[in-house]
């Protein structure tokens, strides 16, 4: 295709490597003007190195890009927002202390030749934006106070206080809830219709299928093609990013329930601020039973989880393991106890991005042995196993054990934290959101993994905001709201519209099977 004023972005023969491996191998892109267009592709494919390279984040090894049928030489992201294009990373550049208006100005600030910002003035130009693009949010308001979605929309209105009108979103739904996607949704159709170009790297399809007019897609650094939204499938879609056919539901039989493994038994539990989130709770889980729990963020589930794994005191009530009590302990009784935990913050929680891939593969395991002796590591036992957990969860670069966690693509964080909790052999799995930042193939095989598990007597406890999740791999399901259990399913009894109306607070006068 030629290059034409019609296209916003046109990128020619874009070759990327990192060492010997080879990110990139002479992609084009074509997105036209005030469209939505998605970048799909693998965890690993090279969807975000791309943008990174047009964003000026990364500069390509190879390879022109065009801005409006014209060259650009984007070396840096300053030059990128000098040339109109924005980026909106898929863990935000806030500053929590900070109000949200703070953090919309802030190192663009204008000021008066005493070097003095005028906030009202600033505030007035921000207010505008707002208005112009339906972005309502507090101003006044903390960071740390505001949801995940509302700090989504101050990293927009960042982009867009900047002047940008091409907006990269990179995983835009990967940590918000189904109401702030049909939000989010909302938010990039008005940018389309004032003018703007909205590209978004995500390997969901739904959301794809959804709200995007064209698709590229690209696997193992490669662009397979470029095709209509509309003429396609979330099958067909997932088939040409994977290569082959995939399950989008996965295959399971009613399970063998054996004796209660896990019991949490009327527990209360204050958050940090003292406030009482979790209250007169319980549950059991029994041999091989997964259970999950459906709800929408911020109802306790985060001060439920801290309390199971010994990080926030239990108010009152019992947690027990076994038949054995382990609430108000320590995080290390809890790991000895046989739980173990794949947490949703990979970044804050399940791994340390500074450490190479084969130190995060042994954290809860570099004092025990085959790994170590008399206090001294054995490099090559943690080099076999970091080598057998990438080989049985396709992690890439294949070669990666010596890297730093931190050059892997999320996804591919979030499969080697998976195997490394998995080969624990717990009694008790706890998964929250295990899928987060997976692509289609990953998250099939993660939930037959988690199945598996399942067959072989264990116990999961699943936590997930995304209820298709929970539907397609829960033998029962319990509704959390404000802190309680507000009700409780078999899978077979199991209805999408009861469980939603219970995870918006709303009453279901029938009786819950």
């Amino acid at each position: 295709m030629e290059i034409s004023k019609d296209y916003a972005v046109q990128m020619r023969g874009i070759m990327k490597s990192f060492g010997d491996f080879k990110v990139l191998d002479d992609v084009n892109l074509d997105v036209k003007k005030g469209t939505i267009h998605a970048i799909l592709g693998e965890n690993g494919a090279g969807k975000s190195t791309l943008m990174n390279i047009l964003y000026g984040l990364y500069t390509a090894d190879a390879g022109e890009i065009y801005l409006n049928g014209e060259v650009a030489d984007i070396k840096n992201p300053h030059l990128a927002i000098n040339n109109g294009i924005g980026m909106v990373h898929q863990h935000f550049m806030l500053i929590d202390k900070f109000t949200v208006l703070q953090n919309i100005i802030l190192g663009s600030e204008n000021t008066n030749k005493f070097g003095v910002i005028d906030m009202k003035k600033e505030k007035k130009r921000v207010i505008e934006i707002i208005k112009e693009y339906n972005l309502k949010v507090d101003l006044s308001s903390r960071i740390r106070n505001i949801s995940v979605g509302m700090q989504q929309r101050v990293e927009i209105l960042k982009a867009l206080y900047r002047g940008v009108d091409i907006l990269i979103l990179d995983e835009p739904t990967a940590v918000l809830t189904p109401m702030e996607i049909d939000d989010l949704i909302d938010i990039m159709r008005d940018l389309v219709k004032n003018g703007k170009t909205v590209i978004i790297i995500t390997h969901k399809l739904k959301e794809i299928i959804r709200s995007s007019n064209e698709c590229a897609i690209i696997r193992k650094g490669k662009l397979i093609g470029s095709v209509k939204v509309e003429d396609e499938t979330e099958q067909s879609l997932a088939e040409k990013m994977v290569g082959r056919k995939v399950r989008l539901s996965v295959e399971r039989t009613p399970s063998d329930f054996g004796k209660d493994v896990f019991e949490v038994n009327d527990i209360s539990v204050r958050s940090i601020r003292g406030i009482q989130t979790v209250k007169n709770l319980s549950f059991k889980i029994r041999q091989g039973e997964i259970f999950g729990i459906a709800g929408v963020e911020g109802n306790g589930q985060k001060e439920l989880i801290e309390a199971i794994i010994g990080i926030r005191n239990v108010e009152s009530g019992k947690i027990k393991i076994n038949g054995k009590e382990i609430q108000n302990t320590s995080n290390l009784n809890v790991l000895n106890n046989g739980i173990s935990i794949i947490h949703d913050d990979r970044h804050k929680y399940g791994c340390i991005l500074d450490f190479t891939v084969s130190e995060n593969m042994i954290l809860n395991k570099c004092r025990q042995k085959p790994f170590s002796k008399n206090g001294l590591l054995n490099d090559s036992v943690r080099d076999k196993f970091t080598d057998e957990l990438i080989e049985k969860y396709d992690v890439r670069p294949k070669n990666c054990k010596n890297m730093r966690m931190a050059s892997l693509s999320g996804g591919n964080q979030q499969k080697l934290v998976i195997g490394r909790e998995i080969s624990n052999n717990p009694d008790l799995l706890i998964a929250v959101q295990p899928t987060r930042g997976l692509d289609v193939g990953a998250i099939e095989y993660v939930r037959k993994t988690l199945i598996d598990l399942r067959d072989k007597g264990k116990a999961i406890l699943l936590i997930s905001l995304e209820l298709d999740e929970i539907l397609d791999v829960a033998d029962t399901i319990s509704v959390i709201y404000n802190g309680e259990i507000v009700g409780t399913f078999s899978n077979e009894t199991a209805d999408e519209n009861k469980i939603g109306l219970l995870m918006a607070g709303g009453k279901n006068n029938e009786k819950i099977g």
